[in-house]
Parts: C-alpha cells; sequence; structure tokens
C-alpha cells in the first residue's frame, strides 16, 4: 500500500540513493503540478517528502510547500534548520556536522575505503548518518575483502563510542542489530516519485532514465504494472534473507538483473559483509555490558543468499 509521495522540485533535485542525476540545467516543477501533487497527496493520504536542487527556490513554491506537513530532503550546501535530510556529495562534513541533521553521504566505494575514519566526527554529531554507493555495481572479489576490513575498522571505533555512552548511528552497521524485518527503500511498492515533468515514477532513478519509465500522471493517477513484484513477499530471494537493512534498490535490480524483484550479486554480497559486521559488533559491545539484550543476529555459512536457494 503506498504510503509516501516523493516530489522532485527540479530536474536538477539532489540524488539520495544509489543514483546520480545527469541534469545540470534547471527546470522547475509548476506551480500548477506542485498544487495538483500535493492534492494527490492529500486524498490517497501520503506523507510527502520534497527534494531541493542546489538552489533557492522562488518564494510562491515555498509558500505552497508550506501547506502541507512534509519532509524536506535538501543537499548540504542549502540546508538550514528546516531541513529533514541533509544529503552530502561533496564530502562537506565540517557544514554537515554543525547542521546536526539526520544525514545521507553518497560517496564511491574508493572514497568510502580511503576516508571512512573521517566519518567518525560527523557519526558523533549527528542523529543517524546513511552511507550510500554511487557505485555499488562495480564492487568485485577484492573491494569485499577491503569492505569487510574498512567496517571491521570502523566498528572498533563504534564500540569505543557506545562504551563511552554515545549511541552512533550509521546504516552500514547499526540498523541491522535493532532490526526485526526488512527495512528497505520500498519503491513502487509503499514509495512513488512526482517529477517536475508532471508524471509519475517508480522512484526518482526510472525518471532519469533515458527510457523514462513513467507509472501516470496528475491527471489520469497511477497504475503501476505488477505492483506485486515490487513487494518483498513477491521477492523470491529477499523474502528468505536476513540482511533486514539491505536498500534493495529496485532500480539496480531492473539495471542488473532486469527483475525489479530480484537484486545483483553486488548487492546481496555487500549487504551480507555488513550484516556480518553488524553482528561482530554487537556482540563487541556486549563484552562491556549489557546492550540489545533481545536482539540476536545468528552466524551464517555464506554471502550470497542465492547459493541457498535450493533449501528454500
Amino acid at each position: 500500500m503506498l504510503r509516501y509521495l516523493v516530489i522532485l522540485l527540479d530536474d536538477t533535485s539532489t540524488s539520495f540513493c544509489h543514483y546520480d542525476v545527469p541534469s545540470r540545467q534547471h527546470r522547475l516543477i509548476s506551480i500548477d503540478d506542485l498544487k495538483k501533487g500535493i492534492l494527490f497527496a492529500m486524498k490517497q493520504g501520503l506523507q510527502i517528502q520534497f527534494v531541493y536542487p542546489d538552489y533557492e527556490i522562488p518564494d510562491e513554491w515555498k509558500k505552497e510547500i508550506a501547506t502541507v506537513d512534509h519532509c524536506k530532503i535538501m543537499p548540504v550546501t542549502m540546508a538550514d534548520e528546516s531541513a529533514d535530510i541533509v544529503i552530502v556529495d561533496n564530502w562537506d562534513l565540517e557544514r554537515a556536522i554543525h547542521l546536526q541533521k539526520p544525514t545521507t553521504i553518497r560517496v564511491s566505494k574508493n572514497e568510502f575505503f580511503k576516508n571512512s575514519a573521517k566519518l567518525i566526527p560527523l557519526i558523533s554529531a549527528v542523529p543517524n548518518l546513511n552511507v550510500v554507493f554511487r557505485d555499488v555495481d562495480t564492487f568485485d572479489d577484492p573491494d569485499y575483502q577491503t569492505y569487510e576490513s574498512v567496517l571491521n575498522a570502523l566498528s572498533e571505533e563504534l564500540k569505543d563510542l557506545y562504551i563511552k555512552g554515545e549511541t552512533p548511528l550509521i546504516n552500514l552497521l547499526t540498523d541491522r542489530m535493532v532490526l526485526s524485518s526488512m527495512n528497505n527503500c520500498n519503491a513502487g511498492d509503499s514509495t512513488i516519485t512526482l517529477a517536475p515533468d508532471g508524471q509519475f515514477y517508480v522512484c526518482p532513478a526510472f525518471y532519469y532514465e533515458p527510457t523514462k519509465e513513467y507509472i501516470g500522471d496528475l491527471e489520469k493517477g497511477v497504475e503501476i504494472k505488477n505492483q506485486r513484484l515490487y513487494s518483498i513477499r513477491y521477492a523470491p530471494i529477499c523474502r528468505h534473507c536476513d540482511a533486514y537493512q539491505c536498500k534493495r534498490c529496485v532500480w539496480l535490480n531492473k539495471r542488473l538483473t532486469h527483475e525489479v524483484n530480484t537484486p545483483s550479486r553486488e548487492q546481496c554480497i555487500s549487504a551480507h559483509i555488513e550484516r556480518n559486521a553488524s553482528r561482530r559488533l554487537l556482540y563487541a559491545i556486549r563484552e562491556h555490558g549489557e546492550f540489545l539484550p533481545d536482539k540476536e543476529i545468528s552466524e551464517i555459512d555464506y554471502l550470497d543468499p542465492f547459493e541457498k536457494r535450493s533449501e528454500w
């Protein structure tokens, strides 16, 4: 069931996930389409998330946005106290630390491998940090080994923070410790996107694809073909998996496996490396006192759940 509507305010609205924004030309959503989008969300009982570009939008648009409860997703270069989620796409960590808002940082794998220690001050300063890889689809076997080592080193830093009484939250390591079920992006299942062209898409990534596979418009409404396939219940691998923190990005699924409900090997293995690192961190913290006593993460003997398909 749909619960959220993402509204891209401009063709250059900041990316908050794996996809890149190819457009560098501003195209603001029309004020009429903005009003219609807000009305659509209100009629459908959807919570709105506005995604902002890297420039100041006109006052008329601001006034219309203010008429409805919403979440603001803003690039760090434009974010202020009104932001609900701050997006860092350029390692502007000092500004993000100053804002002290929930933060998403988009990085390449090599940037993360090289600079992960620089994230510790940010993790300590913000309520929660979400790390998203721009190039998760390029992970290979040597990268997996490096990723595991980097996460282990980061875990040591987090363990020390917990021992000191802090409660750092970073999706790669702490989400799995508290989750009991899948917590994916759910695009196409509970979330859809309204783009500046006045049409609906499964998520912003599909809007930026050359084929522009839209799922409706503001006049006719939304029609998602085979919508059940976007649900975890119809994901043959994911519904058996307990890497609950995995994003299960349907856009990457479609691009890499040609099936929205089937993740790529790169997504699965990196998610299980995170899962196992979370398990080690959980028990390392427990060596210093009681911690999440009702949560357990079992030991597994695989990284790619596809290898276990015969058991399911």
